[in-house]
Formats: structure tokens, C-alpha cells, sequence
């Protein structure tokens, strides 16, 4: 269990390529925390006729009662001279972060030494997330070389979509975890074999809230939104565009046919980040979409 949200993160999470999901070799992570893999083969059923019991009973009683729980909160009596008692409490802090975190700057390192350029694209579901990903790889495939992982609790939907335009992509159901994290960054990066030099797109579980809290190792964070949801969403959500380096405002296609003021939008979000850079765009009509690709071909460079 995710001792930040109290989401499942652990048992449950799937590592694999589209396609891949019948009579092939998945990754779990057990409820301890290691990683186990086991090939799934649905289309035989195995019946031994052997039922093992090995009647072993490992109740033990001495006599005494153990008890192994702990409390963070360790209250200290001290018995003085002349019958004084002295009380002192002792509070121990734990950073839950900091697995994460120290995972998160291996894969940074490991992104630096070969030159690629990773990004962690968040957002809410519907915002256009995946389609955006999509226009920009058929736009930009054959002139960079891409890779993508995507993050959802369950279906290989969206990595098959990536499957389909010929670019080199690995699935990461959650299962009941609510956001991606650096463990599972580490292990997905491993069956891409990314290319040096190149660009890798990380498609978050759409969710505000928790994937802001969690560092992967991006080089550029990417928060989308559209202007089907509302102007508010950088107040209503501040941690997500307070960590984000960009902002892009999808669907502007529809601004004549809804109530949202752009200004607005851009103005509460450089309040909560006056550090965010934004791109107007439309995926579907492919205005402001060259603006995107340009920053995309700068960082590259730079990374």
C-alpha cells in the first residue's frame, strides 16, 4: 500500500509490451516489495490430484506474550533520587518519499548518460493526454527516435495505439495504484532498449493529485489540461502545476463554443508557478502544434 495516498501499488502491477498479455512472462511486485515473474499460459488447465498436507502445527506457547508493535512515539520515564520522575517524549521522523526520490535521481542519471530526453506527461482523464502523444509521434517518429511508457490501472488500450504507429512502447497496469513511480520507471525502461539520443514519453495515470507528489526521474514535467474542464483547475489543483515545468491548454479548437477564459486559466496558473511555460494548441486541428514540436527538438539538443 502507497503510504502517501493509501492507493495499491505494489501487488497488482503489470510490466509489458502490447500484445503481450496472453502466454507471455509478466512482472509483479509482491506485497514485500520484490519483483517476481511468472509466464501466464490461459489456455491449459493443470490438475495434479494432489493435495498436500503436511500437518505441521507451528503454535508455539512458552508461557510469555509477544508483542512486536511500535509506535514512533517513544515516551521515556526516569526514575531520580528522592522518588522526582522525569518525562521526556521523543518524536522519530521518517521521509516516506525517500525511496522514490533516490530512485528517481538513478534514473535521471542513467537518462543524462545517454542523452535522452524524458518526459512525464499528467494530467486528468479526457484532456486529450494520449491523442496529443499519438499526433506528436506520427508527426515526429521519423525524425526522432522515440519510445513511450504508458501508466493505467488496467488495459493495454492506449500502448496498443503507440504499437500501431511502429514506435516502441510497454504497458504499466497500476492495478489499483492511483500514479507511476520511480521503481516502475526503473524496471519498464529495461525491455524498451532506448536508443541514445532520443526522446521518451511517459504517459502518467490521469489523475491531478497524486502523480504530482511522485518524482520518476523526468527530465520535463508536462501537465495537460483542455478547455472542456474549466478554467480553474491550476487553484483547484495547485501541487500538480506548482511541480509541472509545462503547461498545455488542449482543445482549443472548441473556445468559440464554450465558456472558458484562456487569460484567466494561464493567470491562476502562474500564480500557484510563475516559472510555467504554456503552449495553445488544438491536436485535432494541428494549430499550435509546430510551437510544441520546436520545444520538443530543443530539448533533445539539450539533453
Amino acid at each position: 500500500m502507497c503510504d502517501t495516498c493509501g492507493c495499491s501499488t505494489g501487488e497488482g502491477v503489470r510490466i509489458y509490451k502490447p500484445g503481450e498479455e496472453e502466454g507471455h512472462t509478466h512482472s509483479h511486485i509482491g506485497p514485500d516489495g520484490k519483483e517476481y515473474s511468472h509466464s501466464h499460459d490461459h489456455g491449459h488447465t493443470h490438475d495434479h490430484g494432489h493435495t498436500h498436507d503436511h500437518g505441521h502445527n507451528h503454535s508455539h506457547d512458552h508461557g510469555h506474550t509477544h508483542d512486536h508493535s511500535h509506535d514512533d512515539s517513544h515516551t521515556h520515564v526516569h526514575g531520580q533520587a528522592g522518588g522526582t520522575v522525569e518525562q521526556r517524549t521523543l518524536d522519530l521522523h521518517l521521509d516516506i518519499m525517500g525511496r522514490n526520490n533516490l530512485q528517481a535521481e538513478r534514473n535521471r542519471g542513467w537518462f543524462e548518460a545517454k542523452h535522452i530526453f524524458a518526459l512525464n506527461l499528467v494530467s486528468s482523464p479526457g484532456s486529450g493526454k494520449t491523442s496529443l502523444l499519438e499526433r506528436t509521434l506520427k508527426d515526429l517518429g521519423g525524425e526522432i527516435p522515440c519510445a513511450v511508457i504508458e501508466g493505467d490501472q488496467q488495459t493495454s488500450n492506449d500502448a496498443d495505439r503507440i504499437k500501431a504507429l511502429n514506435i516502441p512502447a510497454v504497458q504499466i497496469n497500476t492495478g489499483n495504484g492511483c500514479h507511476l513511480d520511480a521503481d516502475m520507471i526503473y524496471r519498464a525502461k529495461d525491455s524498451l532498449a532506448l536508443e541514445e539520443n532520443s526522446l521518451l514519453m511517459i504517459e502518467n495515470v490521469g489523475n491531478l493529485v497524486c502523480p504530482s507528489l511522485f518524482d520518476l526521474g523526468e527530465g520535463r514535467r508536462v501537465v495537460v489540461i483542455s478547455v472542456t474542464e474549466g478554467e480553474d483547475k491550476p487553484i483547484k489543483y495547485p501541487t500538480m502545476f506548482e511541480t509541472a515545468d509545462i503547461c498545455i491548454i488542449n482543445k482549443i479548437d472548441l473556445l468559440p463554443y464554450l465558456d472558458f477564459d484562456l487569460a484567466k486559466c494561464r493567470e491562476y496558473a502562474l500564480r500557484v508557478n510563475s516559472g510555467l511555460e504554456f503552449f495553445e494548441l488544438s491536436v485535432r486541428s494541428g494549430e499550435g502544434m509546430e510551437a510544441w514540436y520546436d520545444w520538443l527538438r530543443e530539448g533533445l539538443k539539450r539533453a
